[in-house]
């Protein structure tokens, strides 16, 4: 008797699974008529902004810690998330992480040594304010990376021409932006190469890269996009801004950065945040007077590489 009671509690453990994955996958797929169109048949209604990873928290918490486990373990989801840090010192990033993105040429943060700072920006969909942003930059003198979706690109051509031209890296969000490690190795490549390719007949250079989607990442996704050239680039400071319906003033941007930064930060913001448009100048000009220095995006490439380590 009790060996049946097993055996059928395993079998229900095994069911549970099985529904948990696939309300997963389901719950990321939401749109899932979405992610077999093209760069140019998707709108901005077809991709799936919920749970997006930026927050800094006080200790191995959600989404840090959490995985969600596949049915190929190497292909273990993990949801970026950083711990803070005071006095500046670089945050802590989910234990086993760092050495992770390492191995497969990827980065949250650079030359901690150094008081350089690295400005990107998300650019899911246009809100308005990019064309601010890109003002403030080019007052100030900075370059940023901006990472666009497919939609950004048919739609936002003439602000993705922009960025190319004031020498700013134009990097590759996906077309879809679903989490890269529950496709396929076909689809997820599919995602990458087909905006980079369009992005290339346009302007003539290729995307080197690579922002995923919601923080979501795994040991498999990191080595597919590693090998087919891209550098997964992560963050080191960000906070939840991407909320259009919960902004709070530019004061709020303003001290969710001023406070946490530190050498060799790549901070991550969203275009689409009124609070950033209106924190960025008086960001950039305390961040250099806090004796930070702003560094070319483009240094980025050789240090992922081991170049510039």
């Amino acid at each position: 008797m009790k060996r049946k009671l097993g055996i059928a509690l395993i079998i229900l453990m095994i069911l549970v699974s099985l529904i948990t994955y696939d309300a997963l996958i389901s719950t990321r797929h939401k749109l899932g008529d979405g992610k077999d169109k093209t760069l140019f048949e998707l709108s901005f209604n077809d991709l799936d902004f919920e749970n997006e990873i930026t927050t800094l928290s006080d200790t191995y918490s959600s989404p840090a810690s959490h995985t969600y486990q596949t049915a190929n373990s190497v292909n273990t989801i993990r949801g970026w998330g950083l711990v803070r840090v005071k006095d500046n010192k670089t945050p802590k990033a989910d234990p086993g992480a760092p050495e992770l993105l390492k191995k497969y040429n990827s980065i949250y943060v650079a030359d901690t040594d150094s008081p350089v700072i690295y400005l990107t920006f998300d650019e899911g969909y246009e809100a308005g304010f990019t064309p601010d942003i890109l003002d403030c930059l080019k007052e100030h003198n900075v370059n940023a990376i901006f990472f666009i979706t497919g939609p950004y690109l048919n739609q936002h051509e003439d602000l993705v021409r922009r960025m190319v031209e004031e020498g700013h890296a134009v990097g590759n969000h996906t077309v879809g932006h679903y989490s890269l490690p529950t496709l396929s190795d076909e689809k997820m490549q599919k995602e990458v190469t087909e905006l980079d390719s369009v992005f290339y007949e346009k302007f003539k250079k290729h995307m080197v890269f690579l922002r995923p989607p919601k923080g979501e990442y795994s040991e498999h996704s990191l080595k597919v996009t590693s090998q087919m050239g891209y550098i997964n680039v992560f963050w080191s400071l960000a906070y939840n801004d991407w909320d259009r319906n919960n902004q709070k003033g530019w004061e709020n941007a303003y001290n969710k950065v001023m406070p946490n930064l530190h050498n060799g930060a790549i901070i991550l913001l969203h275009a689409v945040s009124s609070d950033n448009a209106q924190a960025l100048d008086r960001i950039i000009t305390d961040t250099r007077k806090k004796g930070y220095e702003f560094g070319n995006v483009f240094d980025l490439i050789d240090f992922a590489r081991g170049d510039g380590q």
